[in-house]
């Protein structure tokens, strides 16, 4: 008999009736068992697999971790907790739910700070003038050092932020902030500007299938399913 194969979904919100509705539509429903807070669940239509309901970061985590087989998560969520995530995840099936941008933004009133080229020059105005880094507060670790490096910008200092980062600079705690966004409402109510080329990724939705999973059958059935809705 085939493993049992373990899918994650959201638990709660938006993100989580969205992705029942999608896997409804493929002809894989799935129920929930037990009470309706409950934890676990069944889908229709897939020999010996289970439906875990877990938040966003932990079906990230749980995949890292080999706990799940499939997960539905935001592609920012498993960039940021899966080193080498192409490596270990294929996310060819992008769900077309769940849109956000992962966004360097700074101080409208900084006029002459338009790309990241000129934030590379302010970090080393700001550390000659007063002898320490140029302050970035994120919750994004990982993605920040990544594209950061990639465009060239060094002397800064990550401030690792778990609360609400828009509201950083305004509090003094750090300079610039790397944070995901929907319709950058929350950055203009808190006069910040996304830089010119500062968006490092336009994220959604994913299915996200562990690469030791993938030649399963039922995973490939499940991913033609999803495939033919588009």
């Amino acid at each position: 008999m085939s493993k049992t194969l373990i899918i994650a979904v959201p638990s709660k919100g938006r993100l989580m009736e969205k992705t029942l509705k999608a896997f409804a539509k493929a002809g894989y429903e799935i129920s929930r068992t037990g009470s309706d807070r409950g934890y676990r669940g069944q889908i229709a239509n897939m020999e010996n697999a289970e439906i875990a309901f877990l938040s966003a970061s932990e079906i990230a985590r749980n995949l890292m971790d080999g706990k799940i087989h499939i997960g539905v998560t935001g592609e920012d969520l498993l960039r940021e907790t899966i080193p080498d995530t192409d490596r270990f995840v294929d996310m060819q099936i992008r769900l077309g739910f769940g849109h956000a941008d992962v966004v360097v933004a700074l101080p409208e009133c900084w006029l002459d700070v338009a790309s990241m080229s000129d934030l590379d020059e302010v970090c080393e105005e700001f550390y000659r003038h007063h002898n320490k880094r140029l302050r970035v507060a994120t919750k994004y670790l990982r993605i920040t050092r990544q594209f950061f490096a990639a465009k060239g910008v060094a002397g800064y200092r990550i401030i690792e932020s778990p609360g609400a980062t828009e509201g950083a600079p305004a509090a003094g705690t750090a300079q610039v902030i790397v944070d995901i966004t929907s319709t950058g409402s929350t950055l203009k109510a808190n006069h910040l500007k996304i830089l010119d080329d500062g968006i490092i990724l336009k994220s959604e939705a994913v299915l996200g299938v562990a690469q030791t999973a993938n030649a399963d059958p039922r995973v490939q059935a499940l991913k033609q399913a999803f495939a033919d809705q588009c």
